[in-house]
């Protein structure tokens, strides 16, 4: 099977992937009880040929995809994935690896990096495979403090509006509320508690999304299952992209 999508005047065709398999999830359990170099560069192979690999190109049939109906957002396999090495720096755990795999797609105009390190970053649209904690997600993450100052400024200027997206019947069915593990237990300085937009600015985080399963991160429609996903979180990601400033491309070049 392939996927034919059109760009500019030319009709690009792209395989419909089964990116992974069950020797996938395999090594990330494998990893969580042997998270040590010695053991890691001993499988290395498998996990280029079981993560990394097929990781690359599910983010290369997305980009395919998103030329469709979020031109706007862009998937690099050299950037899009996730490194596995963790940042042990400032951290009590020094186990060498993350026991998971995940990639993040961003405006093409964007930072590529997510968080506090990405000063000039996005909203965008993230995927994570993990044995039993799989998920899919989108929104923007703990972003630097004039990133978060741009979004509750827009927030506050027009709350209903953003009420209207976070609160979309379909969306909210599939993804539930805003994810509230990052608020402040106050309002923020220069907002009073009886500001209209008062339950959505004490958010330091704007992020939803949805658990997947091991069946459905391992079925050859995973790439269909994204997409849908996708489509139904568009709309609050272009509406935190318009607070920074990034508007949606309609086509690409």
């Amino acid at each position: 099977m392939a996927l034919a999508v059109r760009r500019g005047t030319s009709t690009l065709t792209f395989p419909i992937t089964m990116p992974f398999t069950t020797r996938s999830l395999h090594f990330l359990r494998d990893l969580a009880h042997n998270n040590k170099k010695p053991w890691f560069e001993g499988h290395r192979d498998d996990y280029e040929a079981h993560i990394r690999a097929p990781m690359r190109a599910l983010i290369e049939e997305m980009d395919v995809r998103f030329a469709r109906f979020a031109a706007e957002l862009t998937g690099d396999p050299k950037r899009s994935m996730f490194r596995i090495h963790r940042d042990i720096r400032f951290s009590q755990d020094k186990s060498p690896y993350k026991t998971h795999a995940a990639c993040w797609f961003r405006h093409n105009a964007a930072d590529h990096r997510v968080g506090g390190d990405a000063e000039a970053g996005s909203a965008g649209l993230y995927f994570h495979l993990e044995p039993k904690k799989s998920f899919v997600g989108a929104g923007i993450w703990m972003p630097p403090r004039p990133a978060l100052d741009k979004i509750r400024d827009a927030i506050a200027d027009d709350p209903k509006r953003f009420g209207r997206i976070v609160e979309r019947p379909a969306a909210r069915r599939r993804f539930g509320a805003l994810d509230d593990e990052a608020m402040l237990k106050r309002m923020p300085r220069g907002f009073s508690e009886a500001h209209p937009a008062a339950r959505w600015l004490r958010y330091q985080s704007f992020t939803i999304g949805r658990q997947l399963s091991d069946r459905e991160v391992l079925s050859p429609r995973l790439a269909d299952g994204l997409e849908k996903d996708f489509r139904l979180m568009l709309p609050f990601v272009r509406c935190l992209n318009a607070a920074l400033g990034l508007i949606p491309n309609l086509t690409r070049a």
